[in-house]
């Protein structure tokens, strides 16, 4: 009897641990299955979205266990979307539910419609490795749900090739020296930089320069930086464009217009950069030229002039009357009677006759 007993107690503990073990999840599956595992995913914005705008998809990961190993994202293709993972790392909090402690993974994916229309994002395949109640942890995949939004090109842009969506974004251009007084064989150096938030580098606008014959043009390969810095992401773009005088003229490098969708404000702006003229040669010195006959000192020596001038007109308008003019004419008359008479010879002509002397 003590021997069936025994057997009886074994296989009641037996019954008993397969029963408990059927209702230990083994599996990933198992888990969410149980409302252990969740993932769920969002997008914001999600309305008023034009092309080219980030949106910010996240991605939240629930358990009421914990994560064991690193957790892998496959980011899906979507045609005419750009999706991004730039942030390395998820942001890790736990919470309560209903007494139960979870555990929560956040992580984020820049999306950016490249045109208008309806996209879908498919369900995106998330690897993970979490504790379960038995002594190895598991490892499997979770799906999110798709995910749908539109994006419409407003009136605003409707005639605009290109813009930036961003809810901060500015241009500016600087020369590494003065552009006055270029002469042949001078170079100098333009800088121009684009800078926004939320867009990647790659997104900003390309700048060209012109072909301007006389005026070499030698662009340096972009300069492209993206940073992170608590959420707040900015990017720039940096060209640079080395120029050489190769010929005298005058050069007009252009005025340029760049085109901002203020996603904040829902408002399009304007950012231009000046044009430039530059000269080099003739035309610089002529105009130095120009520059120097309107100096002050030479103004002050024209009017020293003018009033000499208007005093020795005043003092022959009255001195002249006065003198006596007859009777200086008498005498030089006389004077020059006495010269003439000097140089008649001593002898009758007949007597000399290689005298080239008048009578």
């Amino acid at each position: 009897m003590t021997t069936l007993q025994t057997w009886l107690g074994y296989c009641l503990v037996a019954l008993l641990a397969c029963q408990a073990t059927s209702g230990m999840a083994s599996t990933v599956e198992e888990l969410q299955a149980a409302g252990r595992l969740e993932v769920a995913g969002n997008i914001s914005p999600a309305e008023d979205l034009v092309p080219g705008q980030k949106i910010t998809l996240t991605l939240q990961i629930d358990t009421d266990r914990w994560f064991t190993g690193g957790t892998r994202i496959s980011i899906p293709e979507v045609p005419g979307l750009v999706i991004l993972q730039t942030e390395q790392f998820a942001t890790n909090a736990s919470e309560k539910r209903d007494g139960v402690s979870w555990v929560v993974q956040r992580w984020t994916l820049d999306v950016f419609p490249q045109r208008a229309g309806n996209f879908t994002i498919p369900p995106i395949r998330v690897q993970v490795k979490v504790n379960t109640d038995e002594s190895e942890p598991v490892e499997g995949a979770l799906h999110s749900l798709p995910i749908h939004f539109s994006t419409v090109v407003p009136e605003a842009l409707a005639e605009i090739d290109h813009w930036v969506a961003a809810p901060a974004f500015e241009v500016r251009q600087s020369f590494d020296r003065p552009l006055e007084a270029l002469e042949v064989g001078d170079a100098f150096e333009l800088e121009v930089m684009f800078e926004a938030e939320d867009v990647m580098a790659m997104m900003l606008p390309a700048f060209t320069p012109e072909k301007l014959p006389g005026l070499a043009a030698y662009p340096l390969p972009p300069v492209l930086h993206n940073s992170n810095n608590r959420g707040l992401a900015r990017a720039s773009r940096t060209q640079r464009i080395s120029y050489v005088v190769e010929a005298e003229g005058h050069y007009l490098l252009p005025a340029r217009d760049y085109f901002w969708w203020d996603t904040r404000s829902k408002q399009l702006q304007l950012l231009s950069l000046p044009a430039t003229e530059i000269t080099v040669g003739t035309g610089s010195a002529q105009a130095k030229k120009r520059s120097l006959a309107i100096t002050p000192r030479q103004l002050l020596a024209l009017g020293v002039a003018l009033v000499l001038l208007a005093g020795l007109i005043w003092l022959a308008w009255k001195w002249l009357p006065r003198l006596p003019l007859a009777r200086c004419s008498a005498a030089l008359l006389a004077l020059w009677q006495q010269l003439l008479a000097l140089r008649k010879p001593a002898l009758p002509r007949r007597l000399n006759p290689d005298n080239s002397s008048g009578d």
